[in-house]
């Protein structure tokens, strides 16, 4: 999904754009006002940085997970360390793979949350600062003939900012 952000001075001017947009045929259901009266950031959830973490966090475990279970195996058999004596040797190998994969859902949690929670808050954080000064988003998502259509018709309209972005896809 592309998406083509507009930062406009005032709400005479967000509706103005909107009703040019409207006028070329955009679909009403693809762009979005956010501002004060309209969608907050937190509504709209392409500006939601929680998201970009969970998504981080859900990408880290797919490889940090395995890595731990091994890891953990390895160092139990590098240090022959008995936790469980009764457990035996392959039982004590196993939980040290356990413990392991444990380790690595931790770290996927956290190192990978956070940093999503980082890096997704640094591309949103302008957004929500110039929604705090009063200021108003037009946001237009779509395929890259519908995002290159309203990019020509929002730079009509001289906004203070206007930005594209690709979604990455999914993983």
């Amino acid at each position: 999904m592309n998406y083509v952000i507009a930062v406009l001075a005032d709400r005479i001017q967000a509706e103005a754009v909107y009703s040019a947009l409207e006028k070329e045929d955009l679909p009403p259901e693809q762009v979005s006002i956010l501002g004060k009266g309209y969608q907050s950031a937190d509504e709209y959830s392409f500006i939601d940085p929680s998201k970009q973490a969970r998504k981080q966090a859900r990408f880290m475990s797919f490889w940090l997970i395995p890595f731990g279970f091994v890891a953990g195996i390895a160092f139990n058999l590098s240090t022959q360390y008995q936790l469980v004596p009764s457990a035996g040797v392959f039982g004590n190998q196993l939980l040290g793979g356990l413990l392991g994969a444990v380790a690595g859902a931790m770290g996927s949690l956290f190192v990978g949350g956070g940093i999503g929670l980082g890096v997704g808050s640094s591309e949103t954080l302008p957004y929500r600062n110039r929604l705090k000064e009063g200021k108003y988003l037009v946001i237009v998502k779509g395929a890259p003939n519908i995002t290159n259509k309203a990019t020509r018709i929002l730079r009509g309209f001289k906004p203070e900012s206007i930005q594209s972005y690709v979604e990455p896809t999914n993983i």
